[in-house]
């Protein structure tokens, strides 16, 4: 026995509500590939041009850094350069006066040497002149050795003083060292 249901008249209207209801809270309506495609290329639009910003961005960020370099060693040198520029004027005072004596010429040279001391001690230049100190490859360059009643691969003298520059070599010290007695 089949029973077959027809929809009266209460049952007709609240089924489709019911079908309009639920499209409308589960919208499960699948955009067209044409739409998809639109939107991925908007989304790859977008990430490329955030790309090229970012790129942009780094690229002058590393210019910006360099012109900053190379300002910082301009103005470095340049505030060295005026420090030495009253040395060189006391070197020129120097040779310029028309009646000199040895002591005087001594006495403005130990000046200009003090002045120079001065400079360097200012820009933290430091002598290296390690007399009666072990040898030291990294501080030191050796031009002969000597037999001496010092211990071996020590510095014996001094043939041109050396120096630093902070923690860094700026120039070797010219040295000879004592040898191992035979």
């Amino acid at each position: 026995m089949e029973t077959q249901m027809e929809p009266t008249e209460d049952s007709s209207p609240h089924s489709e509500r019911t079908a309009q209801a639920d499209e409308a809270l589960n919208p499960e309506v699948i955009p067209s590939t044409e739409e998809m495609l639109q939107q991925a290329e908007r989304k790859a639009q977008e990430h490329y041009d955030a790309w090229m910003y970012a790129k942009a961005e780094c690229e002058n960020i590393r210019r910006r850094a360099q012109e900053d370099i190379t300002k910082a060693r301009k103005m470095a040198v340049e505030h060295f350069s005026s420090e030495m520029l009253m040395v060189k004027d006391s070197l020129e005072a120097g040779l310029a006066v028309e009646i000199a004596t040895v002591e005087s010429f001594k006495s403005g040279m130990e000046l200009t040497l003090k002045q120079l001391n001065t400079v360097f001690s200012k820009f933290n230049i430091k002598e290296i002149n390690p007399v009666g100190e072990k040898f030291d490859a990294n501080w030191h360059q050796a031009i002969s050795m000597i037999e001496s009643e010092q211990e071996a691969n020590t510095v014996v003298s001094v043939m041109q003083k050396g120096y630093q520059l902070h923690d860094r070599v700026l120039r070797p010290a010219l040295v000879m060292v004592a040898k191992a007695k035979s």
